[in-house]
């Protein structure tokens, strides 16, 4: 094969990569006609996404609000296919279009929106502590040495840092697939913190822990899409401001106790 038509098929080859791509933007449309929206949500957060282990349903705000959604695009509130997706793997299934979008406490940060679409955020919450009750701690300045569990890929670790960093302590970090493998962890003594969103913390609070009034650094959490997906972006940011005008998150937070 000569040059010319070696180059002329590598042209070819690479415009039928790039129409590939167009026809993969995915907007209502698209999800309408497919008859299946596919989120990726959590499956370990209590009043936000979780998966019932007696009826392996998912359950919790976020689960409502694909279902919302779904009704809103397909007219049917159970044309929902949920995928269950942790702080680093949510990331890329959105990337390579196994999921539509995420919703799953995904905080908004200015270099994610580098990455991904954020609707206006649904709920606003803050990194916190918890801690076994027979340590004694009572806030932060109490951890210096101390070892603190946070999810890979999460935002807590960068939070819990820089706030001991300005008041002079020292502390480790150990990163966890789950929140269960932490609180696990945390239980056994092989982390003396478990750190997380305080909203999230509460769903793993019990007799024997207690969440340390300190909160560090606002999380904001929206809806991602993908960054071609603009139609997409902003039918959902219509859908948000929409429920947060006219009460409907308010009334899921409310019913979540969050």
């Amino acid at each position: 094969m000569n040059c010319k038509k070696l180059l002329a098929l590598i042209c070819a080859f690479a415009l039928a990569l790039s129409l590939a791509g167009c026809s993969s933007v995915v907007n209502s449309a698209s999800i309408a006609k497919s008859k299946t929206l596919k989120v990726g949500v959590k499956e370990d957060v209590p009043g936000f996404g979780l998966r019932n282990q007696s009826t392996g349903a998912y359950e919790g705000l976020e689960i409502d609000l694909a279902k919302l959604i779904a009704k809103e695009i397909i007219g049917d509130e159970n044309a929902v296919s949920f995928q269950p997706v942790t702080a680093k793997t949510r990331g890329p299934l959105l990337d390579n279009g196994d999921i539509d979008m995420v919703i799953a406490t995904f905080t908004i940060t200015e270099e994610r929106k580098l990455t991904y679409n954020f609707t206006t955020p649904y709920y606003t919450d803050a990194v916190g502590l918890l801690v076994k009750k027979e340590a004694g701690y009572t806030g932060l300045a109490d951890l210096n040495g101390k070892t603190i569990g946070v999810a890979q890929s999460a935002t807590s670790k960068d939070a819990i840092q820089a706030a001991g960093d300005a008041i002079g302590i020292t502390l480790s970090f150990a990163e966890f697939g789950s929140y269960p493998e932490i609180k696990a962890a945390l239980d056994s003594g092989r982390v003396d913190v478990f750190s997380v969103d305080r909203s999230i913390l509460s769903g793993y609070l019990d007799d024997t822990s207690v969440i340390l009034p300190d909160k560090f650094s606002p999380q904001d959490y929206g809806i991602a899409t993908k960054l071609q997906n603009t139609a997409l972006a902003g039918e959902m940011e219509a859908l948000i401001t929409k429920w947060l005008g006219d009460g409907t998150i308010a009334a899921l937070v409310s019913k979540y106790n969050l």
